[in-house]
């Protein structure tokens, strides 16, 4: 039996469609779709180059070498090109329900694009988790680092007295003498930071949380936002 043809039926190219589910915020589904696209190429090809071991090999060693670009591919991004202060204004979202969440909530990128996407979304739904590891790397750095914490510490104490002196004596009254004042202790803050390396150990809280905060981007799966709503 044939069919006749449809005028009504509509072919959309992918790209087309890809663009429309990613200006209407549907980023979710374009997800999905960019999974579902690369896991379809691999099984095609499969049942042709299964007839030799030859191409069996070539085919994982391709397989393998675009996971490792992809890998590299996520510290050439910029995770803060999309966030905004508005995105550390929201409620934290649940760090068990929807920023951990289970087993399934994570794949590999199919490529680059699929990891910017991932990336770029999930770093604006959970900056305020982001931030959080952050700050907890950072007190962990400073606890494996007494002299790190000691130099913070006296840096923080040395401009509580500079206030207090301030307030004590008048020094606003006096703007040239208030101005020196203000870099002596910027120079002594400077130096005690430098002597107790206090910028190392915010260098490597930088370090460990901005490789987690990528990877964690990169092989989260978007959910849509109702649902992360729902989970907080």
């Amino acid at each position: 039996m044939v069919f006749s043809s449809n005028p009504l039926s509509l072919s959309v190219p992918d790209t087309t469609f890809d663009a429309w589910l990613r200006d209407s915020g549907y980023l979710e589904i374009l997800d999905q779709h960019s999974s579902s696209s690369a896991t379809a190429a691999p099984a095609t090809t499969s049942t042709i180059t299964s007839t030799t071991t030859t191409a069996t090999a070539t085919g994982l060693f391709i397989s393998f070498f675009s996971h490792i670009l992809t890998l590299l591919s996520l510290f050439t991004l910029n995770p803060f090109s999309k966030l905004t202060t508005d995105d550390f204004s929201g409620q934290t979202p649940s760090w068990t329900g929807s920023f951990f969440a289970d087993c399934g909530s994570y794949s590999f990128p199919s490529g680059s694009e699929q990891a910017r996407l991932r990336v770029n979304e999930n770093v604006k739904r959970y900056a305020r988790n982001y931030a959080s590891l952050f700050i907890l790397f950072f007190a962990c750095t400073l606890y494996q680092m007494p002299l790190a914490l000691i130099g913070l510490i006296s840096s923080l104490a040395l401009w509580d007295v500079f206030k207090f002196c301030s307030d004590r004596w008048g020094w606003d009254r006096y703007p040239v003498l208030r101005q020196v004042m203000v870099r002596t202790a910027q120079c002594v803050t400077a130096v005690v930071l430098i002597c107790l390396n206090v910028q190392m150990a915010f260098f490597c809280a930088v370090g460990i949380s901005y490789t987690v905060m990528v990877l964690h981007a990169a092989f989260r799966k978007l959910t849509p936002a109702k649902q992360s709503a729902r989970s907080r």
